[in-house]
């Protein structure tokens, strides 16, 4: 189509400089100033069209420029993303090797920008986790975009995170609650910071460590120990009372409303 159009841009041409000699010739304007005035249209056609061919010549260096920019730019997406490098296109025009390249570039950007962003929720997730767990945090680096392998590491990780503190968090509830019990039977009152922090009923505020978890356990059996050493106490204070009962010959009425 183009070049019908063409074949009739040169058929105007060619009808309108006949009807310029026509008019020349009417007019009575001789060879020389014809020829002369030829020359002029001949110059204002060249100018033209060269400033027309100037214009698409430099779109077409535009385009190649863009094309090397963005095959520079999807290389190093690439790898960053960790992907195989980009196969070149065969076959396509300038114009369209421009746009696809352009296509795939925002794609690839899209996911460079979809990866640091999940990035940014894991670690977000993983500061809150590593406070309450005490743990240092998942070693991953912040500046690189992470490969789907990493996210995937990084949210298996934050799982076993979670359930970990789940299964503290319910052992804490319970061991308190037995604590608290402990301490009430025992007319003790909490004589320590950790002590404190255990039956503080700011719960979220009790740091979910290890070493927590070990210490709550040890005071756990410190009260109990307390508790069977009492009993052990009062066991062996009623056996004497027994004793001085059945020496005394104390009836059994007696024995009953003194107990």
């Amino acid at each position: 189509r183009s070049e019908v159009v063409a074949a009739e841009a040169v058929s105007y041409l060619n009808r309108a400089i006949a009807e310029l000699r026509d008019i020349w010739e009417e007019i009575g304007i001789c060879e020389e100033q014809r020829l002369e005035r030829v020359c002029t249209v001949n110059m204002h056609i060249k100018n033209l069209l060269d400033m027309m061919v100037a214009e698409e010549e430099g779109l077409k260096e535009r385009l190649l420029k863009n094309i090397a920019l963005c095959r520079n730019e999807l290389d190093t997406l690439c790898k960053e993303l960790r992907l195989d490098p980009a196969e070149a296109e065969e076959g396509s025009t300038i114009l369209q090797m421009e746009k696809n390249l352009r296509a795939r570039v925002e794609v690839m950007l899209k996911q460079k920008r979809d990866r640091k962003q999940e990035l940014k929720t894991l670690q977000e997730q993983d500061q809150d986790l590593c406070s309450i767990l005490c743990t240092a945090p998942f070693s991953i680096d912040s500046n690189a975009v992470p490969s789907l392998e990493d996210l995937d590491r990084y949210r298996r990780h934050l799982a076993s995170l979670t359930t970990e503190k789940e299964k503290r968090r319910e052992e804490f509830v319970s061991r308190k609650r037995q604590i608290i019990l402990l301490m009430e039977e025992l007319d003790h009152t909490p004589d320590t910071s950790f002590q404190q922090e255990v039956v503080s009923e700011d719960e979220d505020a009790f740091c979910l460590s290890e070493d927590n978890i070990a210490a709550l356990q040890h005071l756990l059996q410190q009260l109990e120990a307390r508790r069977s050493l009492n009993e052990a106490v009062c066991a062996e204070l009623r056996s004497r009372i027994v004793v001085l009962w059945e020496r005394l010959q104390i009836p059994e009425e007696e024995r009953v409303a003194s107990a």
